[in-house]
Parts: structure tokens; C-alpha cells; sequence
């Protein structure tokens, strides 16, 4: 997409995107989905992987490729503890090889610290991953924003997390990466809040990542109606919890494609696999009942 889809009110806000066709998902897996098989998280070995079953990102690439999956989503936390271009590179060229786009990357950033080491410490994480995906041809990061500290208001906690998103859109910009913002709960697990805060950017690398099992209010579908005009990528959990609920409910998969379709969302829809039965049994079954509600 270009800057042009994005269209500016009076004071450079962001507005809800426009689209010219038709609504087009296409379907994509995270490796997330399969946390429990990777070789590594957040640089160090998986513990929780099963001896001589741990994969590496070759292998998620691999698994994407055979099930039909047209993208792939590559968690930096599955990543090897020394990244380097030439692996990256690697990757960018097996997974072309293999007939699968990268669709982005996942980091787990924090953005409402105040002003000091720490803050300066997660926007330089987060501009290390803008340049990797740059270098993989990765065109998003969904990022998060975090909880606002003991004692920080919720408007403290926007300001400063607008103060770190803008810095690092400078450089989303300049190597043509979206920063995808996820209402993963934080200072963003209402719907008003997110839109407030992503209409507050001028930025045409900014967006919302919507993840479809993560608003645990009274009206999850209705919120995420609210935010689905300013997605830039879809991740597609297979539960949600309303708020004051004991348990999470199946996802209404149709119902969450009419709020993507009545927003003429195009763009990646990506299945991240979160519940108890075995990934490797469920995910191969979702991929073929989700495939064809997208064509």
C-alpha cells in the first residue's frame, strides 16, 4: 500500500484507510502458533520443545508451504540469539523458494515508559527489527504498547508511547515497514482508546494490528468493528473472553470476516493458533476450514 491509502485529516491525524476494490484476504500462519516446537524463545533454547522435535524458522517456512499457507508470520522471538543479515537473508530466500511471502514480524516491545534508559533501551529493539524486517522483506512488525507504570495515567501512558511510535515510524518509514499496533490489552484494551491514540500519528507506516481474540470488553465483535477501518494486518485467534465471562467463546469466524469485509480490509489474515489441543492437529484442521471463507 501506498502513503496515498492513508488519508490525512486537518491536523495530519490518521483517518480510516481507503481501499479502492474489494474486500481480499489472504491467508497467513504465525509461528507463534507452534511456540511450543520452535528451537528458540527470546534467545535462549525452548524449554518447552520436545527433544529432537524443535523446529527452526526453515522448518515453519517449510510447514506454511505444504499447508497451503500463502504467508508466513516470523515471531522474533523464534529467531536464533545471533541475528545477522546473512541469516536473514536465508530465510528471505528459502521462504521465496518455497512459494511463501513473508507477511511481517512480532516483537514484544513496551512503549509507555517515561523518558530514561529503559525507553531508550525498547526503541532501539524495536529499530534493530525494523531494520530485519527491512532486510527479509518482512513489510510489517506488530508491536504492543504496554501498560502504563503504577501511578502513570492512562493519558501519561499514550503520550509517552506516542512519543517512542512516532521516532520509530521515522525509521518504519524510511525502510518501508508498517508498525502494526495490537490491542493486546495495556493502555490499548479499549477500542476508544487505540483509534484515539493511532488517529493522533501522521504517519502513513502507521496502523492496527487487529487480533480478534484480545478485547475482553462487553462487545468484542463491536470493538472490533471500531478498529478494523485502521488495520494493517489481521490476526485471527480461535476464542475471545467478554468481559465478566468465566470462559472464552469459539470465534464467530464469518462474523469477523463481515466486520473485516464492511471495512474493506485487504490484506494478510493470519491464524494464530493459542488453545490447549495439540497445535499440530488443530491448525492443519483450521487452515482448511478457514481457506476457503476467504476466496
Amino acid at each position: 500500500m501506498s502513503s496515498a491509502c492513508l488519508a490525512a485529516g486537518p491536523l495530519g491525524a490518521i483517518e480510516p484507510i481507503e481501499r479502492q476494490g474489494d474486500p481480499k484476504l489472504l491467508l497467513g500462519l504465525a509461528a507463534y502458533s507452534f511456540v511450543k516446537k520452535m528451537k528458540w524463545v527470546k534467545g535462549k533454547p525452548n524449554q518447552e520443545a520436545q527433544e529432537g522435535a524443535s523446529w527452526d524458522l526453515f522448518d515453519f517456512i517449510d510447514y506454511c508451504a505444504d499447508h497451503g499457507c500463502a504467508g508466513a508470520e516470523l515471531t522474533s522471538y523464534f529467531f536464533p540469539p545471533e541475528v545477522d543479515d546473512d541469516y536473514l537473508l536465508k530465510i528471505k530466500r528459502h521462504a521465496y523458494l518455497r512459494g511463501v511471502a513473508i507477511s511481517g514480524t512480532a516483537i514484544g516491545n513496551v512503549f509507555t515508559h517515561p523518558e530514561g534508559e529503559e525507553r531508550r533501551k525498547q526503541i532501539e529493539y524495536t529499530k534493530m527489527w525494523i531494520r530485519h524486517a527491512a532486510v527479509m522483506g518482512a513489510p510489517h512488525i506488530r508491536i504492543f504498547a504496554g501498560k502504563a507504570a503504577k501511578g502513570v495515567s492512562q493519558e501519561e501512558g499514550e503520550k509517552n508511547f506516542l512519543e517512542c511510535y512516532e521516532e520509530c515510524l521515522e525509521l518504519a518509514g524510511e525502510k518501508g515497514v508498517f508498525l502494526g499496533l495490537e490491542n493486546h490489552g495495556g493502555i490499548v484494551a479499549e477500542a476508544d482508546a487505540l483509534v484515539r491514540i493511532i488517529k493522533a500519528v501522521d504517519s502513513p507506516w502507521a496502523g492496527i494490528n487487529l487480533d480478534s481474540g484480545n478485547f475482553s470488553t462487553a462487545d468484542p465483535y463491536g470493538d472490533l468493528a471500531k478498529i478494523a477501518p485502521y488495520a494493517v494486518n489481521v490476526q485471527m485467534k480461535m476464542s475471545l473472553k467478554r468481559k465478566d465471562a468465566k470462559e472464552r467463546e469459539a470465534m464467530d469466524v464469518p462474523r469477523l470476516l463481515k466486520i473485516l469485509q464492511a471495512a474493506n480490509y485487504q490484506g494478510w489474515f493470519i491464524v494464530e493458533y493459542e488453545e490447549e489441543e495439540d497445535a499440530e492437529i488443530a491448525v492443519p484442521r483450521i487452515l482448511k476450514e478457514v481457506a476457503p471463507l476467504l476466496k
